[in-house]
C-alpha cells in the first residue's frame, strides 16, 4: 500500500508530460530537442572581418613588337586626318590612351586580398599580380593605396603586397588543419570587381590535389573571377583559407571551389617577407602512387606510399642510396599515403638537413638517412638513354614460357648506368608483350628478388609458381616502374 502510494506522483508526472506532449502535437508544435536548427547569421562576421578584406587592381604594361607600334601610329594619324576622336584618348593624356605616365596600352585585372598586419601587409593570390607594373590596393573606406610587391610563389599560388600605412584592421588567422568538411564558411572578395561582396557555403571536401605542393580545401561558396586572393572565414571570424581556385567548365561558378589552407599561405608568406623567395628541399626522386593490385604483388599488403620511378644521377636520393622501385612509407616518421605526400614533405624540409626515408624494397623495410638538397626547378629528372652500347651481352637465354627472352647487361653498359643488377630484354611476347614489356627494358628484380644475370633469371623463373603472378622491378630508359606478369591460362 505505501509502495504504492510513492509511486503515485510520478506516475502523475508522467500522465501530465504524455498530456502536455500530445497537446503540443495536436497545436502542430514539437519538441525542443527536435526543433531543426536554423541557417547561420554571417552579419557579426561581415562587420569583424570585412574592414580587412581589399581590392586589388593591377596594370601590365603591353607590350608592342615594332609593327605593332607603327601600326598604332598610323591608325592615330588615321583618326586625326577625318577628326574622328581617338579611341580610348583621355584629355591630357598622350596618344594611345595611356596616362601620362604610361608609354603604351594597358592590360588591367582585379582580385582580392587582406591585411595581415597593421603595418600594410596583405595576403592574396600569385596569380592576382603576376607580371604587374602596378598594384593598386583599395580599403573599404575607399582609400586607393599604391602597393609594393614583397615576393610571389607560383608553385603555392601565394603572394605578400605592402602599402604604407599604419593602424590598418587586420584579420584572425585560425587553424585550417582543424576545420572540418561540413561546417559553414564565408568568403568575402570583389567578384567581377564588384567590391566587398559576401558569399557563404560550407566546406565540401578537404586534401584535395589540385595544387602542386597544397592540398586544397573544397568548398561550395560562390567564387568567381575577382574572389581571387580573398579569405576563407569559419563562424569564429577566423580566416582558414584563401579562395584560389574554381572548377568550370565555361568561366563561372559550378559549385566546386578551392582554398588554400591558411596554415600552409602563412608559412609561405612569412619566407616571401624575410627574403622574397621560398626555398624548398630537394630529394631528386620522380614518385608515383601504387596501386593496391601492385602493392598485394610485393607483399607491401595495402596501396600506401610512393614508389620510385626514377632517380636523378647526381641527387642526394642517389646519394643516400635511393633505388628505383623502392617504395617510400614515411619520411621522418610521417605517413606518406601517395606521391604528392613525399613531394610535400620534401618540400617542407630546410636544405642541408638530415632526413629519415622508411622505404620497403624487395621485401624488407629499412631506414635510409638522406641529407635534403635545395629545390631548383631547372633540375629535372633526366630522359638519359642507353643507345650507343650495342656490344654483344656475354649470356643470353632462350626464350621462356612467359615469351621472354634476356641477356646480361654489357659491362660497360652496367658501369654506365650504375646497375648493380638486372638483365636485359631482347624480346617479348605472349604474355611479356601483354604486360607491357619490350625489347630494351632492364627487369631489375624478380618477386622481390635481386637478378643478378641471366642463371639468376632462370633460377627465379624455373622455381616460381607456374600459377602465380610475378612481380618485376623494371627499367626503362631512366624510369622504373612495377610490371606484373601473368601467366599465360
Amino acid at each position: 500500500m505505501h509502495a504504492e502510494n510513492r509511486s503515485t506522483p510520478a506516475r502523475t508526472r508522467l500522465l501530465l508530460s504524455g498530456t502536455a506532449l500530445a497537446l503540443a502535437l495536436a497545436l502542430g508544435q514539437t519538441p525542443a530537442t527536435a526543433q531543426p536548427r536554423g541557417l547561420p547569421d554571417f552579419s557579426d562576421l561581415v562587420e569583424s572581418v570585412g574592414p580587412a578584406v581589399v581590392n586589388i587592381r593591377t596594370a601590365e604594361k603591353v607590350k608592342m613588337t615594332e609593327g605593332q607600334a607603327e601600326m598604332n601610329e598610323q591608325m592615330q594619324e588615321f583618326f586625326k586626318r577625318f577628326g574622328i576622336p581617338v579611341p580610348n584618348q583621355r584629355r591630357g593624356a598622350p596618344r594611345g590612351g595611356g596616362t601620362p605616365d604610361d608609354d603604351g596600352p594597358m592590360r588591367r585585372g582585379v582580385g582580392s586580398g587582406f591585411i595581415l598586419s597593421a603595418d600594410g601587409y596583405v595576403l592574396t593570390n600569385a596569380h592576382v599580380v603576376q607580371g604587374a607594373d602596378e598594384v593598386i590596393v583599395t580599403l573599404t573606406d575607399k582609400r586607393e593605396l599604391k602597393a609594393k610587391l614583397i615576393g610571389a610563389d607560383q608553385r603555392s599560388d601565394v603572394a605578400v603586397v605592402k602599402v604604407e600605412a599604419t593602424g590598418l584592421p587586420v584579420v584572425k588567422v585560425g587553424d585550417s588543419n582543424k576545420s572540418k568538411v561540413g561546417e559553414w564558411v564565408m568568403a568575402i572578395g570583389s567578384p567581377f570587381g564588384l567590391e566587398n561582396t559576401v558569399t557563404a557555403g560550407i566546406i565540401s571536401a578537404k586534401q584535395r590535389d589540385t595544387g602542386d605542393l597544397l592540398p586544397l580545401i573544397q568548398t561550395d561558396v560562390a567564387i568567381n573571377p575577382g574572389n581571387s586572393g580573398g579569405p576563407l572565414v569559419n563562424m569564429r571570424g577566423e580566416v582558414i583559407g584563401i579562395n584560389s581556385q574554381i572548377y568550370s567548365q565555361n568561366g563561372g561558378y559550378m559549385g566546386i571551389s578551392f582554398a588554400i589552407p591558411i596554415a600552409d599561405a602563412i608559412r609561405v608568406a612569412d619566407e616571401l617577407r624575410a627574403g622574397g623567395r621560398v626555398v624548398r628541399g630537394y630529394l631528386g626522386v620522380l614518385p608515383d602512387d601504387l596501386t593496391k593490385e601492385i602493392a598485394e604483388a610485393i607483399g607491401l599488403g595495402k596501396p600506401q606510399g610512393a614508389v620510385i620511378r626514377s632517380v636523378v644521377a647526381g641527387s642526394p636520393a642517389e646519394k643516400a642510396g635511393v633505388e628505383g622501385g623502392d617504395v617510400v612509407t614515411k619520411v621522418d616518421g610521417k605517413t606518406v599515403d601517395k606521391a604528392a605526400d613525399l613531394r610535400r614533405l620534401v618540400a617542407n624540409v630546410k636544405p642541408g638537413a638530415k632526413t629519415t626515408l622508411t622505404v620497403f624494397r624487395r621485401g624488407t623495410t629499412k631506414d635510409i638517412v638522406v641529407t635534403i638538397g635545395e629545390d631548383e626547378r631547372s633540375k629535372k629528372p633526366g630522359s638519359g638513354s642507353d643507345e650507343g652500347s650495342k656490344e654483344p651481352a656475354p649470356a643470353t637465354a632462350p626464350s621462356t614460357a612467359l615469351g621472354l627472352k634476356v641477356s646480361d647487361v654489357p659491362e660497360a653498359q652496367r658501369k654506365e648506368m650504375k646497375l648493380k643488377s638486372g638483365v636485359m630484354v631482347d624480346s617479348a611476347t605472349g604474355a611479356a608483350a601483354r604486360a607491357g614489356l619490350r625489347e630494351g627494358d632492364l627487369i631489375l628484380s624478380v618477386d622481390n628478388v635481386e637478378v643478378a644475370s641471366v642463371k639468376a633469371f632462370q633460377a627465379l623463373i624455373a622455381k616460381a609458381d607456374k600459377n602465380k603472378t610475378l612481380n618485376l622491378v623494371v627499367r626503362r630508359d631512366d624510369v622504373t616502374s612495377f610490371v606484373l606478369l601473368k601467366p599465360a591460362r
